[in-house]
């Protein structure tokens, strides 16, 4: 990847954090955690990975994404406004009544929102219905399914992942957030995990673990599922709660932060201050 591409999607990674942190705290409080970690992520996808029309966002022959955890929906419209599905303003609106931007994705209000989510492990299935059908198409487009680890605790997750596999799904890339904490702890306190990577290969795919914050590593993992045409393919992303601020990170109830302190906004502006150093945004 070259350089001034690199640049090109660091910046939008630090937009992405910039906005989905600026739209929590004008709500009061919000999905920080797992919105941050998957910023690297939406980067490479939206920056140079997928296929799309921000002026067209029900153009039939665009990629499509399923954001299954959808409490990481602060993120994803941060992204969507970033590249132009719609105006930076809308972001200030998150979750207020009637708003486009509920506090998890709604395809009938939100432009590029492709699968309305938020009840976790549902949008496992809608991903494999949705390769389903443009395979039955004939379509060479993809589908991208990003999903919690823990979400993984949801069975229906693991009867979605079966059925992908059986199929040979391989134009719909199952990836993983393994940020290692969910709602009321680490994911090892509530439900050990064990091995996801293992657990993905057991279940017939061909999978990948790279690091969430390391965009060639994320990017170059795409381009060696896209080589994959006889399996189904998943990355597992080993990343952090509240990835790419120090702040966050280091917060033990990261999942949903309340900006109900002067400590809490204090660092919350030095982060922000940290973000955007350099960038352009």
């Amino acid at each position: 990847m070259e350089k001034e591409l690199i640049t090109k999607l660091e910046d939008l990674a630090a937009k992405i954090r910039i906005n989905s942190i600026e739209a929590i705290r004008k709500v009061g409080s919000g999905h920080i955690g797992g919105s941050l970690s998957i910023a690297d992520l939406l980067a490479v996808l939206y920056g140079k990975q997928m296929v799309y029309d921000p002026k067209n966002p029900q153009w039939e022959k665009r990629d499509r994404l399923v954001l299954s955890k959808g409490h990481a929906g602060p993120a994803l419209y941060s992204t969507l406004s970033a590249v132009g599905f719609f105006p930076e303003e809308w972001l200030w609106t998150l979750n207020e009544g009637g708003t486009n931007l509920p506090s998890h994705p709604d395809r009938i209000k939100t432009p590029g929102i492709d699968a309305t989510t938020g009840s976790l492990g549902q949008g496992t299935s809608l991903a494999a219905g949705i390769a389903t059908g443009l395979k039955m198409q004939g379509s060479e487009n993809y589908v991208y399914l990003i999903v919690g680890d823990g979400e993984l605790n949801e069975g229906q997750c693991w009867e979605a992942f079966q059925y992908i596999a059986h199929f040979k799904l391989n134009h719909c890339i199952v990836i993983i957030d393994e940020n290692k904490k969910q709602l009321d702890g680490t994911t090892k306190e509530i439900l050990n995990p064990f091995d996801i990577a293992e657990k993905m290969d057991a279940f017939g795919f061909a999978t990948q673990k790279v690091k969430g914050d390391d965009l060639i590593a994320i990017d170059q993992a795409i381009e060696d599922c896209k080589k994959i045409k006889d399996q189904a393919v998943c990355i597992v992303l080993d990343t952090i709660k509240g990835q790419g601020v120090k702040f966050f990170e280091e917060m033990d109830a990261n999942h949903s932060v309340k900006f109900n302190s002067a400590a809490v906004q204090e660092a919350t502006e030095e982060a922000l201050k940290e973000l955007r150093k350099g960038r352009v945004l």
